[in-house]
């Protein structure tokens, strides 16, 4: 993968109003703009679109406009491109990246697979282009519990990168899997303590987590699910007050629905890297991206998400089996 890199990095004068320009660029551009729900507010109440990773992959592949737009981090950004190869894909920031795809390089993933060959390899899409390319079938998830039941029972399965969604996994469908050791690098600082101790201060509030939490977290959770699988857990919900085990930007989107109710985001154990000027439950690369960065990539068409047509093609394969199986 490569990407033009930005010509100017001047900062937007004071007196532009970014939402107002951003808007008026996307309509010169032809573009749809496509925020994940961990971004920040203010990009999330821009977006055409804010979803999850399968809603996102979907809406990139039935994308009417020129130009895409990907607020979220580059394994995203390369998704929309691998889906729609005459588009301009835009990243506003190119160091958005992922702990779980960064722990899982291509060379060694392929390996893994190497030491494996009779098994099908299912790969979380919080991966490479490189890694996606040497698999079999991409999920998210929202449909992986739903691709693994349909691989037939005598056939063995690679679980990669992320270990936590594989033994959820494993422990709701029944089936054995080889998994790759990786985490996500904000899920894995919840803690069981302080979940137990602020579940005692509020011991109505339901708790919606997602399966990238360690196993410790989820065996307290009323809920385990996607982003969109929590949203809609809450929302439909009789419930006045949830705790909420995933990135916080989710609780933006989880206001706005249900303005009546109160969210709580669940604590982590602090003392992460990146946990001064922002709290452990946000992701820092996710947060790389800005209403400025969103606004400059846009005025400068750049960076531009651009991939090998060879690498493409091989990563097309497995993300058209997993949209078909959705």
């Amino acid at each position: 993968m490569t990407a033009t890199p930005q010509t100017e990095n001047r900062q937007p004068q004071a007196h532009v109003d970014l939402a107002t320009e951003i808007l008026r660029l996307k309509r010169e551009m032809n573009a749809v703009i496509l925020a994940h729900f961990y971004q920040e507010p203010a990009i999330q109440d821009v977006a055409d679109f804010v979803g999850d990773s399968l809603q996102l992959s979907q809406k990139a592949a039935a994308a009417s406009a020129d130009a895409i737009v990907f607020c979220g981090v580059l394994f995203m950004a390369e998704t929309a491109k691998i889906l729609n190869p005459g588009k301009l894909v835009l990243l506003p920031d190119l160091a958005a990246g992922c702990s779980l795809a960064d722990g899982c390089p291509a060379d060694e993933f392929r390996t893994f697979r190497a030491r494996y060959p009779d098994h099908v390899a299912i790969t979380y899409i919080n991966c490479s282009a490189e890694v996606k390319a040497l698999s079999d079938i991409i999920c998210t998830s929202s449909n992986a519990e739903k691709i693994i039941r349909q691989i037939p029972p005598e056939q063995p399965i690679l679980f990669a990168p992320d270990q936590h969604l594989g033994r959820f996994l494993i422990r709701n469908t029944g089936r054995e899997m080889r998994l790759w050791p990786g985490s996500c690098m904000v899920h894995e600082q919840f803690s069981e303590r302080k979940l137990l101790e602020l579940k005692e201060q509020h011991p109505q509030a339901r708790v919606l987590a997602h399966p990238e939490c360690r196993e410790a977290v989820l065996r307290h959770a009323d809920y385990i699910g996607s982003t969109t699988g929590i949203l809609t857990t809450a929302r439909e919900s009789s419930a006045a007050e949830f705790i909420v085990a995933t990135e916080s930007g989710i609780l933006h989107q989880m206001e706005k629905a249900c303005p009546e109710k109160k969210f709580i985001a669940a604590p982590t154990e602090g003392g992460c890297q990146w946990g001064e000027g922002g709290a452990c439950s946000e992701c820092p690369h996710m947060k790389l991206n800005s209403m400025e960065k969103l606004y400059r990539s846009m005025r400068d068409r750049t960076p531009e998400i651009t991939l090998d047509e060879d690498l493409r093609q091989r990563a097309l394969r497995p993300i058209q089996r997993m949209l078909e199986m959705s």
